[in-house]
């Protein structure tokens, strides 16, 4: 197919500095989970993006010097000859593909515990980081920098660059947002210093300039040297001379850098989840930045559609093209525009589980790219999957995300696929929870396996088809999947929490219940020990409705779990625009059908809340009767020619999608084939590389 002409101009070249960006698709730095203790399964991650047309791949946060430790969350660093080879590897893998790789160096001031180093973190005044939430916590506040902290910090910062410039990054940034370093010199909640480096707005910016200065006297020659910035609290600041003080920084370091690579102060504004932001939702913080300076400006949005990137570019709000979480989604998406695949685009869903990834220490997961993170460990490639030594005939009944998941990459593979479901629209649990509050973008896990499905002979899909043990004998498949899915229950949580228990009765709600149409009577208290996203959607849904709702949970707070997908706070600010009240630390102990009786999960202190509902969200378990009647008739199967029965997703172990995407994806590659073992990864040790020193004069 021919690109649309429309879309030339995403693909002419930027000039950044002395080095060239081949195309405007510009992955951000974003954090992947990936260290440099696992710099095979980092290298590979990054090469996939590269090979499918980002025209730049940036590592996440990468530590100058131990006094920016993050640990126990995943970050990378740049303090050492084997700091230098994990990241080579990396940089080596994008060239390969014609892109440039850049260096997100960071020293992260205050916002650090420096847990494993035990160095008390540096702040411009001794001002720390106050995270009201215990993964940020920490009891070991930090010192205030005096002006030999400051020359150590520039000494580092160039010693890193040169390191940088070592390892083959051809882009270096100094990073001055989201709470470090040098946004903290530039915020005078961080800075009360009297000295040249705090007071006006000039001084502020002072050590955020003299970082630029020493990366570009480091490296300048050979790197492009680029500004992260955050602008969202600058830019509500009125300035002395500018309409905010965003406006005078910018102004102060307009020609400074390379490149202003620009974006928000907090990850929930910064990396919003779709839920509660459309996509270029950053425009109206850094649309001002691309007329005051003559220097290429990236900038990020969850840029998915194409129109909204050129948009971007003739508009006059960005150079280049920023994205993480879509190049994550979707490797390719640069290559799939190039060559007019529209259709193709594994887009974004903005569910923010890559993020948790990070919150996890893990490696980055994706509810729409199973293979992200597994490219070099289980071999998977986002595009391509090997095909099926022996063709087989295979049955998936059920065709929620992971039955259609698995349906596409065993179609992808050669075998023959139907895929059934007793509804008449497909997308199992999806049907329902997309049409929740915010969730309408989650549709496209459903969409994009369904265009690719029904473009294939080689699959034939089947609803409103409910299958049976006698059906599934005759259709006698080579293979039988299960992808059932699972039911929400009425279980209760006990004070040692965990479920346990059930409750019934005319007044008492699942979310299934309300899927399947039966609406409560209000007031309702909806119980969620779920903890993700659908407790707080559902009294959202329901309040919207027009229904008294009363949200409990035994957690700390609404919808707790979401604190690591950057929605926590959203989510408080919903129920409170929907007028539903939140109640925490209380489990639910009755319902007479009148009130809601709860006892408080440490003291056993007793209360109640007027109600006609109970909606408990909490345990689901797999719908598993299809697959104890198999197993009952295992010798009919057997004879019929069915070799194997296997589950996956949620009727297998009830999880979020990603999960059931990842299950099902999974199975569809090793059917048929050796199963392995994921491949470990290992650092580099010190004696195996020396460093090209040539690079680094």
């Amino acid at each position: 197919m021919m690109r649309d002409s429309r879309y030339d101009i995403l693909f002419e070249p930027v000039k950044i500095g002395p080095v060239t960006a081949p195309n405007r698709f510009y992955q951000v730095p974003h954090a992947s989970g990936m260290t440099n203790a696992l710099p095979r399964v980092r290298a590979a991650f990054r090469e996939a993006k590269a090979e499918g047309g980002w025209g730049v791949i940036c590592t996440g946060a990468c530590s100058i010097h131990p006094t920016s430790d993050d640990a126990p969350l995943p970050f990378a660093s740049l303090w050492d000859l084997r700091d230098i080879k994990a990241h080579a590897l990396m940089t080596e893998a994008v060239h390969r593909h014609g892109a440039l790789a850049g260096v997100e160096l960071w020293h992260g001031g205050a916002s650090v515990m420096n847990r494993v180093t035990r160095t008390p973190p540096l702040s411009p005044s001794g001002i720390p980081w106050m995270a009201t939430h215990v993964g940020f916590m920490g009891n070991l506040k930090p010192r205030t920098m005096d002006k030999s902290d400051i020359r150590d910090v520039l000494r580092w910062q160039a010693e890193a660059a040169l390191r940088a410039r070592s390892a083959g990054f051809d882009i270096v940034y100094v990073y001055a947002g989201m709470g470090y370093l040098g946004y903290e010199f530039l915020m005078p909640e961080y800075n009360h210093r009297t000295d040249e480096y705090g007071g006006s707005i000039e001084n502020r910016v002072r050590f955020v300039r003299e970082m630029i200065e020493v990366t570009k006297d480091a490296v300048g020659q050979h790197c492009g040297v680029a500004l992260r910035i955050s602008l969202e609290e600058l830019r509500s600041r009125p300035g002395r001379h500018q309409p905010s003080e965003a406006h005078e920084v910018i102004e102060l370091l307009a020609e400074v850098p390379d490149l202003f690579d620009v974006k928000m102060d907090s990850s929930p504004t910064d990396c919003a989840p779709s839920r509660f932001a459309p996509e270029g939702s950053h425009e109206p913080v850094i649309d001002f930045v691309k007329r005051m300076t003559k220097k290429p400006v990236v900038g990020v949005g969850r840029f998915t559609s194409p129109d909204s990137m050129v948009s971007q570019i003739r508009r006059g709000v960005l150079d280049l093209i920023g994205g993480a979480r879509p190049s994550i989604a979707d490797p390719f998406l640069p290559a799939k525009i190039r060559e007019g695949r529209l259709d193709e685009i594994r887009e974004c869903i903005g569910c923010n589980i890559c993020i948790s990834s990070w919150h996890d220490g893990v490696p980055v997961r994706c509810t729409q790219n199973p293979t992200a993170g597994e490219e070099w460990r289980r071999g998977w490639h986002p595009e391509r999957v090997r095909p099926a030594a022996r063709k087989s005939k295979v049955l998936i009944v059920g065709a929620g995300p992971a039955g259609l998941e698995c349906a596409l990459t065993l179609g992808r593979r050669g075998h023959e696929v139907m895929l059934a479901d007793e509804a008449e629209e497909l997308g199992g649990r999806l049907r329902f929870e997309t049409r929740l509050p915010g969730l309408s973008a989650w549709r496209r896990v459903v969409e994009y396996r369904l265009g690719r499905l029904n473009e294939m002979t080689n699959v034939s899909l089947f609803p409103a088809s409910r299958l049976g043990v006698d059906e599934i004998i005759d259709i006698a498949p080579d293979h039988l999947v299960l992808a059932t899915g699972a039911r929400w229950t009425k279980m209760l949580y006990s004070p040692l929490e965990i479920p346990v228990g059930q409750i019934d009765g005319p007044g008492v709600f699942t979310p299934d219940d309300i899927a399947d149409g039966r609406i409560p009577e209000g007031p309702v208290v909806l119980f969620d020990f779920d903890n993700y996203y659908m407790g707080g959607v559902l009294a959202e849904h329901l309040a919207g409705m027009g229904l008294d709702v009363h949200y409990v949970t035994p957690a700390g707070h609404a919808s707790a779990w979401t604190i690591m997908s950057n929605e926590l706070p959203l989510v408080h600010r919903a129920l409170t625009r929907r007028g539903v009240p939140v109640t925490t630390l209380r489990t639910v102990a009755g319902f007479d059908g009148e009130a809601v009786r709860l006892s408080h999960l440490f003291t056993g202190e007793v209360t109640q809340i007027a109600a006609r509902s109970l909606v408990i969200v909490g345990l689901r378990s797999p719908r598993d009767e299809l697959y104890r009647e198999l197993t009952a008739r295992m010798a009919e199967l057997k004879a019929a020619g069915v070799s194997s029965i296997e589950r996956i997703g949620d009727a297998l172990a009830p999880g979020a999608i990603v999960h059931a995407v990842y299950s099902g994806h999974k199975l569809a590659q090793e059917l048929g084939q050796e199963v392995r073992p994921a491949r470990r990864d290992t650092p580099f040790g010190e004696e195996e590389f020396a460093p090209q020193t040539e690079a680094a004069e």
